[in-house]
């Protein structure tokens, strides 16, 4: 086999590492897919995982021994992670598949007993700290916290982001940053803490009132808030605050100190109780609070407070919805007579796609890359189209576009299902069994307190009649100009505790998906809002915030109840009446026929 240059270089950086950890006394080093502040995208500073390995999937650990390499990695990246490891030293593990050693048995086997295996501190969790610190003892090895082996033998290593910070508008966020910060001190004090440390950088984001574009689709800034009963003190890099930005935080009551300072300064923190989210806060801060002080580990508060959006709001998120549906009537107005003339692809739609919405006012980018997957594509659930993978649309079959934006009010998340021409009886059925499952969670009303798991099966009843099922989550919450993905709360099979509060957004996202074949997904963002009081409590229903039409072309009508047709008519109108005030002669024509009623004779 001829090695290519990025295999080539993958051996040398294994090699590299390799005499590293022998003049640190280390027998294997860890690399995670994350960095310092928890989150789901990763500034290129810390993708230390895809340095050392070569493979750039979003999930995975990267494991580097004397002698010995794997990484592991979930189904979503099977076949792209053993393509891009091929001719390196890493030997591919499948997680979830039976066989497959997990990590530290993984290291028993290759390590003698009372080897040392390293992490940086500052890229894994308590919680992911502690739990590799018992395995590997159950394996006779030792974990070790040890700097970070890239920031010696990365080259070119690319800085940490400084682009300049902003302040959200109130008129956005709805709540001023020291009311936050006295609301977040209240809580701290129902919890039996007096402080907390604040890392994930969303939450940072909300509690500040700031913005920024450090990481790739989320509008957030590189930073840590250290709040204490007496102050609250914002850790980012000088360049990044203006002289407006540092009068502003002097003004809600925040101070500003470099990045870099907090470690010493939680060394020097006084005799407090502490709030770390063992989940989300970095072992190595955690390592450098002093004896002095107890650790109260918990789950974020600002998580809740975040997730419920308040008035200013959830009125954002609506206009937000208006202008994001404008651009995708706009898109889909264009789209099929585009691919019946020929020449498009996954890449050129997602590409027009992003241009009509950047035409948008108040747009900031898109809120995660764009999967646009055609025919067979559709059924990989992560797709996204690279140049080597790039699909050629034709007129026939089902286009699944899943997309969203950032604007300064909102933020969105949409999927359409789109048949581009003539579709197969399975492609129908299918279609409309997704269908069936968005409109039954849509019309949903349920008990206040209820969680998201016990909602879920209303998505997936039809399609369980029939024997099909999918394996992620039905829906997720949606940050407010923040990150797309957001929680406590979700909607899936798995347990999850955290209540549906009124205030919170949530999408709504079945899906159906028949390998090298197909793959159907129907997603709106909803809002939960009160329905009424009564004997019985309070219920709440789901109002849909995204206004873009469903194609009706796929649906199969003799498999649709009639309150699954009234609810569909009556959600077309409402996105007529609220879109056909913004569209031109011809869209508003083309509108009106996607939104028209459906009629049972």
């Amino acid at each position: 086999m001829i090695m290519t240059s990025i295999q080539h270089q993958i051996r040398q950086r294994v090699d590299q590492l390799r005499r590293y950890m022998e003049r640190c006394g280390i027998s294997a080093f860890i690399f995670p897919s994350t960095d310092p502040h928890c989150g789901e995208y990763v500034p290129h500073h810390w993708e230390t995982r895809k340095w050392i390995s070569g493979f750039d999937g979003s999930a995975g650990t990267a494991v580097v021994t004397l002698h010995e390499a794997a990484l592991w990695t979930d189904s979503r990246y099977f076949l792209a992670a053993a393509q891009q490891l091929a001719g390196t030293p890493f030997q591919l593990m499948r997680e979830r598949i039976p066989g497959t050693p997990g990590i530290a048995e993984w290291l028993g086997q290759c390590l003698p007993e009372g080897s040392k295996v390293g992490i940086d501190g500052w890229v894994n969790t308590i919680s992911d700290k502690r739990r590799l610190d018992q395995g590997l003892a159950a394996c006779g090895l030792q974990l070790v916290s040890a700097a970070d082996p890239a920031e010696t033998l990365w080259a070119d290593r690319p800085s940490i982001p400084t682009f300049p910070v902003e302040i959200h508008p109130l008129s956005c966020a709805g709540e001023c940053a020291a009311d936050k910060l006295a609301r977040l001190r209240a809580r701290l004090g129902e919890m039996d803490a007096e402080a907390m440390l604040v890392g994930q950088l969303d939450e940072v984001a909300w509690l500040t009132n700031l913005r920024g574009r450090d990481v790739h689709c989320c509008p957030v800034a590189v930073g840590y808030v250290l709040v204490t009963p007496e102050e609250a003190v914002l850790y980012i890099h000088p360049e990044k605050t203006s002289a407006q930005v540092c009068d502003y935080l002097l003004s809600q009551g925040i101070t500003t100190r470099p990045y870099d300072a907090l470690a010493a300064d939680l060394t020097q923190l006084c005799a407090v109780s502490i709030l770390l989210d063992p989940d989300r806060c970095n072992s190595q801060a955690a390592d450098c609070v002093p004896d002095t002080c107890r650790i109260v580990e918990a789950v974020s508060p600002i998580a809740t407070f975040k997730a419920v959006k308040n008035e200013a709001e959830q009125q954002g998120f609506r206009q937000a919805m208006l202008r994001d549906g404008v651009a995708m009537v706009k898109f889909l107005h264009w789209l099929v007579p585009a691919v019946e003339a020929g020449g498009h692809t996954e890449l050129s739609v997602s590409a027009r796609l992003e241009e009509l919405r950047s035409r948008q006012p108040l747009y900031r980018g898109l809120s995660f890359d764009t999967i646009a997957g055609y025919g067979p594509h559709g059924a990989i659930v992560h797709y996204e189209p690279t140049p080597e993978s790039d699909a050629p649309l034709s007129p026939s079959g089902l286009l699944l576009l899943d997309s969203g934006a950032q604007y300064t009010d909102g933020t969105t998340d949409i999927t359409r299902t789109i048949a581009l021409g003539p579709l197969t009886a399975q492609e129908c059925t299918d279609y409309t069994l997704v269908l069936k499952g968005h409109i039954r969670l849509a019309m949903v009303r349920f008990p206040a307190g209820s969680s998201g798991t016990q909602l879920d099966v209303l998505a997936r009843y039809a399609m369980w009649q029939q024997g099909i099922n999918y394996l992620h989550g039905t829906g997720h919450g949606v940050g407010s100009c923040l990150n797309v993905h957001e929680g406590p709360h979700q909607i899936r099979m798995n347990y999850m505790p955290a209540p549906l509060v009124a205030g919170m957004t949530v999408t709504n996202e079945p899906g159906i998906y028949r390998a090298g074949q197909h793959g159907v997904r129907i997603e709106n963002t909803m809002l939960i809002t009160h329905f009424m009081d009564g004997e019985y409590g309070e219920f709440l229903q789901l109002e849909p915030l995204t206004l873009c039409p469903i194609d009706k072309k796929p649906i199969v009508l003799e498999m649709m109840e009639a309150d699954e047709i009234a609810y569909l008519n009556q959600y077309h109108a409402r996105v007529y009446e609220m879109l056909s005030p913004y569209l031109d002669e011809a869209e508003r024509a083309w509108l009106q026929e996607a939104t028209s009623p459906i009629t049972i004779d």
